[in-house]
């Protein structure tokens, strides 16, 4: 995809962070290495012993390697917290304690192209998953019946053989009516918590192109894994996919969102968003820029600007984080480390640097080993990331082992009670995703990197006493964007969609939740 062939150009950003600094009487200051993670090894202990291992809290990037996620949390353990997450955009956790396995694809790659039928749900599909959309479009040129319901209309580049767009709020009982419909193709009672659900022609349609062929899918895509609803997303496509013997999956928002779980950096107690919830003393981000990459930038950031102590592991100098920051430690790129990635179908993959990190920078697992040694804590004696990898998956593994996308012992529910009002519905544009693609000229050169507008369908705009063009005040809370309106019939009924990731927008709050437009 181009995004991945013209990110490269952000290894050479003048924003790369290339020494460590900390913050002292209030100015930052550039510090050598070991004095730099003394002060982040001591900041941390003294709040664990003073306030509780509970009170520190990790948060990584699901674009942090394997070694680098697994060390992270080994170190937090290590304090006494349970607090290490790397799912920034996720709002809903309830399924964590009901997985059967390590969420996937639930297929291979390869296997996409003989599918005789696919449903995607919940995915701006072709800025999501720029090369799985490649694939079931030259699947849908076969003879590959592939639908989709999401929240928007966006022109996919694909023949569908069907498509519905809902409101955030209605995902999940839209998919209900799909379950439903295929209950009846099949002629067997609807699942239990479907029976009241709405069954449209386009929810027909759907069910009947799973119950066709031999080969088919369901892969649940960023919207349906960040959705206020996705646990009930996940068991409805379960039930759907048990009645129509169709693999359910997981597209995977980011590059090692398998790893994450392989590397069992998950929370105890808490998850990545009660940790803002519930403020805590301490943070360490890597790879995180929190106003971009989190489901609520104001929660988040309202949290760290509270902390006693926050570390800010990057390969680049995030301005904001300049104000809430107490120390930044630069780390490498993927191209300037060694590690492992486990992609989408659970295959391992692992890598060497290929430059020389720049300036001071380090790769990360050496710098979390180095502060685990410096906390005396046991099992950081690594010599090379290889030996990282092989504790965590046996050596020589091409697929990991524990692929399961199943859950236990979730009821279905559909609420009945929907959002107020208008509700937001927020794409993360594909030059905007990760900081890597931030920084890249070419990229923030395209139409993908264009400022987000408060685009609404014609319909919305008419009962708003709006026109396309005007300029418009988007409130969420306490946070608010002046935007232009556009006229977008891709937009369902009563939502506006307004792009997350973006500095004109990072004050908003929810990606998918209540929202107001008043003229500016």
């Amino acid at each position: 995809s181009d995004k991945v062939r013209f990110s490269y150009q952000a290894l050479n950003s003048d924003e790369r962070l290339t020494i460590p600094m900390v913050k002292q009487g209030g100015e930052w200051r550039v510090v050598d290495w070991n004095v730099a993670l003394d002060y982040v090894a001591h900041g941390l202990k003294d709040v664990s012993r003073e306030h509780g291992g509970d009170a520190l809290a990790a948060l990584a990037s699901p674009l942090s390697t394997l070694e680098e996620i697994f060390l992270l949390g080994k170190v937090m353990q290590g304090l006494g917290s349970g607090n290490t997450d790397f799912r920034p955009r996720q709002k809903d956790f309830s399924a964590d304690s009901k997985r059967s396995g390590t969420p996937w694809l639930g297929m291979r790659l390869a296997d996409i192209a003989d599918l005789d039928g696919a449903l995607v749900v919940g995915s701006f599909l072709r800025k999501d998953h720029p090369l799985i959309a490649q694939r079931l479009r030259q699947a849908a040129k076969k003879y590959t019946k592939v639908s989709l319901l999401s929240v928007s209309a966006d022109d996919q580049l694909i023949d569908f053989h069907a498509r519905l767009s809902v409101a955030p709020s209605d995902l999940a009982a839209s998919l209900a009516g799909v379950v439903k419909a295929a209950a009846d193709i099949k002629g067997v009672p609807a699942p239990s918590g479907t029976e009241a659900a709405q069954v449209c022609e386009t929810c027909k349609q759907i069910a009947q192109s799973l119950v066709d062929g031999e080969k088919r899918a369901i892969f649940l895509g960023n919207v349906a894994t960040q959705a206020e609803q996705a646990t009930q997303i996940h068991a409805l496509a379960l039930e759907l996919g048990r009645l129509t013997n169709a693999n359910v999956g997981f597209l995977g928002e980011s590059g090692n969102v398998v790893g994450g779980y392989v590397a069992s950096a998950l929370p105890v107690l808490g998850n990545a968003r009660q940790m803002f919830e519930q403020p805590r003393k301490a943070y360490v981000m890597m790879g995180i820029e929190p106003e971009f990459d989190c489901a609520n930038p104001r929660l988040a950031v309202a949290a760290l600007k509270q902390a006693n102590l926050v570390v800010f592991m990057s390969a680049f100098k995030h301005a904001p984080a300049l104000e809430y920051a107490d120390v930044m430690l630069p780390i490498a790129p993927f191209t300037e480390t060694a590690g492992t990635f486990i992609n989408t179908e659970g295959r391992v993959q692992s890598f060497n640097g290929v430059v020389k990190a720049r300036g001071e920078a380090r790769p990360a697992w050496k710098v979390l080993r180095v502060i685990g040694n410096v906390l005396n804590l046991s099992g950081f004696d690594y010599n090379a990331s290889e030996e990282i990898r092989d504790e965590v998956i046996a050596k020589g593994t091409e697929f990991v082992s524990g692929l399961d996308n199943g859950l236990n012992g979730v009821a279905i529910s559909l609420s009945s009670a929907g959002v107020q009002g208008l509700q937001r519905i927020a794409d993360v544009p594909i030059n905007f995703a990760d900081p890597m693609a931030r920084r890249a000229p070419a990229l923030q050169q395209t139409a993908d990197s264009a400022a987000p507008l408060a685009k609404m369908n014609e319909a919305t705009l008419v009962q708003l006493g709006l026109s396309s063009g005007a300029q418009v005040r988007v409130k969420q809370g306490a946070g608010e964007a002046i935007l232009a309106t556009k006229a977008d019939n891709s937009v369902p009924l009563g939502c506006v969609r307004v792009a997350a990731a973006h500095p004109s927008t990072v004050m908003l709050g929810e990606m998918f939740g209540s929202i107001s437009v008043e003229r500016a």
